[in-house]
């Protein structure tokens, strides 16, 4: 005896249309999942830059004074892992509110990093202020 199966009016299973529709989601899914992921590696990428650019900078404001000589100038140097840098130390005038030379002669250091990014040039400045010996 053949036993042959009755099929009703509506077969179980998904549609092609079905089939299509839902690998339509799951790409556009895909998509924007992977601009996410993209965004997040190239921002962290370029914190990375920022961080290693203020480290240099910083290293270069403490290096004035010893290895820099504390006097009005630009100095710059060799590129350290990809990072360009320079000094700029420019003397502070205090104006006329004081009738005696300071004792000190107060100098505004600025180091500047410089690098490539993706074909555009980024910088970060640190300033600060030093005291230095009155000419």
């Amino acid at each position: 005896m053949k036993h042959t199966a009755i099929r009703g009016p509506r077969e179980s299973g998904f549609s092609l249309l079905e089939v299509l529709v839902a690998f339509a989601i799951l790409a556009i899914s895909l998509g924007v999942l992977m601009q996410i992921f993209s965004q997040a590696t190239r921002t962290t990428l370029v914190s990375s830059q920022y961080s290693r650019a203020a480290s240099l900078a910083e290293a270069k404001l403490n290096a004035v004074g010893t290895e820099i000589p504390l006097e009005e100038g630009a100095v710059s140097g060799d590129p350290e892992d990809g990072i360009a840098w320079e000094i700029t130390i420019v003397p502070v005038s205090l104006g006329e509110t004081s009738v005696d030379a300071p004792p000190a002669m107060p100098y505004r250091i600025n180091a500047t990093a410089l690098w490539q990014d993706a074909g555009r040039v980024r910088s970060l400045t640190l300033t600060t202020l030093r005291l230095g010996e009155h000419f």
